[in-house]
């Protein structure tokens, strides 16, 4: 007997559809799996063998055949056991046909026959169309996760004889609804604020800035000084995302295999923090089967690379292009996949080898061609797509030794932060652009005027910084932000000479 089941594949971050067709006949007794299976397909034939046997079925001593259609197309991953298991029960007649090719079936099977939640519900559940099948049937912990995207009732089961007993009865389960789905998962620890972090006040604006304006930073200082700190903290002053970001975010995550159990839609954004000796392919993406890297794990939110100067040149040299464009192409000879990457870069560094550069209370050891070598491992290019370039002093002896905070708490540097973005979106609309760090160069010229006198300034910040024209359209930029959280409508001069104060490393000319 032939039968057919529907199930879904994830090719990078996108679902497409995978027809399992089982046939069982006579011949000597085997269990063959076709189209393209990886390692973890083939081993289900031993997970599904055991599955069947110990909830209560039959598995024969028959040829069984099991076809992974489109077969050109590389099957991976053990969410295939479910559908792959039903086929083989309605192909020895054990179960009815009617009903299996109705639903979309994903489940990893346990030898015990309980169904194991797998990666990229939500992908597969936003790929599904609406009118071809009667629902999505899911481990119970994927079922919140697949119910976001409100396309097809979502049932959630728990081991194989639920889901025979459903097919027979299908009001044996019930649906999950998209508004009892989407369950919160913010990843922020709770404890972190603005508030704890002493002194600093002018890197708290330009933070502040980078806020409201999606403008990556760096920030530069000796061991010690608050750069980590402020970094892992910056995340609790951006602005919420919005419900399609956080749509986006979900499904990369799913994808990946990130989502907590359970968990429904991500309101928290991501902040990811790779260690310095992580490889180009684990940052942008790719190995011999594509896969998102740490520029795509952190859409829409904030990557954040201390120690910028230990990172491998090569890793660092591959994010220029995300960095620019927003998305990861990673070819393959067979195929190309398009990764998202709108992210903000948000990076700290030691401004020599020893780091007592500019600390008043060490004296620095490194000559100045140490220093030059030690600030050369950042290219120029890179630096240049950086907005703002913050020093962080090392805080004074009563700084130090004052109790409490000494600043505002992050609620309220938040609230400015919102405000300033919402100018924004009103200014863009539904242009593509979510905030001014994202503006062209037509935008640029619409929205960032100067005046006379703001061009005098700029003219001679040109001049002496030696700005390339991506460092001056960075410039206008930051201006443009610091003109929203003011509220103004035009921007002035003044607006434009503190955007100039945040770059630093063109102050000092460190990067030749």
């Amino acid at each position: 007997m032939l039968a057919k089941v529907y199930s879904c594949g994830i090719n990078g971050l996108e679902a497409y559809p995978v027809v399992i067709e089982v046939d069982a006949g006579r011949g000597l007794p085997a269990t063959i799996i076709v189209g393209l299976p990886d390692n973890a397909v083939k081993e289900s034939r031993e997970r599904v063998r055991s599955a069947i046997k110990n909830s209560g079925y039959k598995f024969g001593p028959k040829r069984i055949t099991i076809n992974l259609s489109p077969a050109d197309t590389r099957k991976e991953g053990p969410s295939f056991d479910l559908a792959i298991a039903l086929g083989i029960l309605a192909a020895s007649e054990q179960i009815p046909f009617q009903g299996l090719d109705q639903y979309v079936i994903l489940g990893e099977l346990s030898l015990n026959g309980n169904i194991q939640p797998v990666k990229g519900a939500l992908a597969i559940a936003l790929s599904l169309p609406a009118d071809q099948f009667k629902g999505l049937i899911v481990p119970r912990e994927n079922a919140s996760e697949a119910a976001i995207a409100g396309c097809l009732p979502v049932y959630p089961a728990e081991n194989l004889r639920q889901v025979v007993h459903f097919l027979n009865n299908p009001e044996s389960l019930s649906i999950v609804r998209q508004e009892n789905a989407a369950l919160a998962e913010d990843s922020s620890p709770p404890d972190l604020d603005f508030s704890d972090v002493k002194g600093h006040a002018f890197v708290k604006r330009g933070l502040e800035v980078a806020a409201a304006g999606g403008h990556n930073f760096l920030l530069i200082g000796p061991p010690g000084s608050g750069k980590s700190m402020l970094a892992k903290r910056f995340g609790t002053i951006l602005p919420d995302m919005t419900t399609q970001e956080a749509l986006e975010t979900t499904k990369i995550h799913s994808v990946a295999g990130l989502l907590k159990t359970g968990t429904g839609l991500m309101i928290g954004r991501p902040f990811r923090a790779p260690h310095h000796t992580t490889s180009a392919p684990a940052i942008v993406g790719g190995g011999t089967h594509p896969k998102p890297g740490e520029v795509t794990l952190a859409h829409n939110g904030v990557l954040f690379l201390d120690e910028l100067p230990e990172f491998n040149r090569d890793v660092l040299e591959a994010m220029r292009q995300p960095l620019e464009d927003h998305h990861v192409l990673i070819s393959r000879a067979n195929k190309t996949l398009r990764f998202p990457s709108r992210f903000l870069l948000a990076c700290a560094m030691n401004p020599c080898c020893c780091g007592f550069l500019s600390d008043p209370r060490h004296t620095c050891t490194c000559s100045s061609h140490q220093v030059q070598k030690y600030l050369s491992r950042i290219s120029g290019p890179l630096l240049d797509r950086i907005d703002l370039h913050l020093e962080v002093p090392a805080l004074a002896t009563m700084e130090i030794i004052v109790s409490g905070g000494s600043g505002e708490p992050s609620r309220a540097i938040k609230e400015r932060a919102v405000r300033a973005r919402a100018i924004q979106q009103k200014r863009f609309g539904e242009n593509g652009v979510f905030a001014n760090a994202y503006m062209n160069h037509r935008q640029i010229k619409q929205f960032c005027g100067l005046d006379d006198e703001g061009k005098k300034l700029i003219k001679m910040a040109v001049e002496e910084l030696g700005l390339s024209a991506r460092g001056y359209d960075k410039i206008l930029k930051i201006t443009r932000t610091i003109a929203d959280l003011a509220g103004s409508q035009q921007v002035q001069a003044e607006h434009l000479a503190e955007a100039i104060q945040y770059r630093s490393l063109d102050r000092r000319n460190w990067c030749k």
